[in-house]
């Protein structure tokens, strides 16, 4: 299972660079070429800043005035990034302690149980991720294909796709550590069952002297009742 560990945790390493270039990303939305009046010019917007770009290629950002003011679905956005981040963070460190082909952590049942909480990180970061992606994007496709919107219109961006693609290998990277650890509860599980077992009969055994041991088998001695006795007496007093 070592292996699959090793695979475990290329894909949440992997799965983290993609949350984190996500959620640095300054292209969250662009602006439709279809709805734009100036079509050498377009705007970027991500979940900390706003940049505009023209066909030269130069782009100016700038970060958001207010925090406060912002809506909320980007400060949901932000808040579940963040989340996925920390918790893909702290999974990582603890799959490497929890693996199989490190030394430290222990015996093999807490890193297993280490293994099992880095998964569990793993696959919440890759929700969060998950989530926040989803939002943006609902709110993004609402507003383009509301033909009540009279405002700017904009497009999916690459972060979004970034971010979705982060989740997957978060949330498949912390199945397979998961996966990779469940036969160890088994085997411990079972070792532990045989052990008592053994115990328990040698236990029984050993409480009669070594050639003397109980058999299943044996019936007790056969009881004569007192006529037999008398009989028995009668016959040899005479002799």
């Amino acid at each position: 299972m070592s292996g699959l560990q090793i695979l475990a945790l290329v894909s949440g390493l992997a799965g983290l660079g993609a949350t984190i270039g996500a959620t640095v990303s300054n292209e969250w939305r662009a602006t439709s070429r279809a709805s734009s009046v100036i079509t050498a010019t377009w705007v970027l917007q991500g979940l900390w800043n706003n940049c505009a770009g023209n066909a030269i290629g130069a782009v100016h950002c700038r970060p958001h005035h207010t925090i406060l003011q912002l809506e909320g679905y980007i400060q949901a956005c932000r808040g579940l990034m963040i989340a996925a981040v920390c918790l893909g963070f702290f999974g990582s460190v603890f799959a490497l302690i929890g693996m199989k082909c490190t030394k430290i952590g222990g015996s093999d049942k807490n890193k297993a149980r280490i293994a099992c909480f880095a998964g569990v990180n793993f696959i919440l970061s890759g929700l969060c991720s998950l989530s926040a992606c989803s939002l943006y994007a609902h709110r993004i496709t609402s507003e383009f294909f509301d033909p009540m919107f009279v405002a700017q219109k904009y497009e999916l961006g690459a972060a979004l796709f970034i971010g979705w693609a982060g989740s997957i290998l978060c949330i498949l990277g912390g199945t397979l550590l998961c996966f990779s650890i469940a036969g160890s509860f088994t085997k411990s599980h079972s070792q532990a069952k045989y052990i008592h077992k053994g115990a328990a009969s040698y236990s029984h055994v050993s409480s009669y002297p070594r050639g003397h041991a109980k058999s299943v088998s044996q019936r007790p001695p056969p009881e004569y009742s007192d006529s037999s006795r008398m009989q028995h007496f009668d016959k040899n007093a005479y002799v």
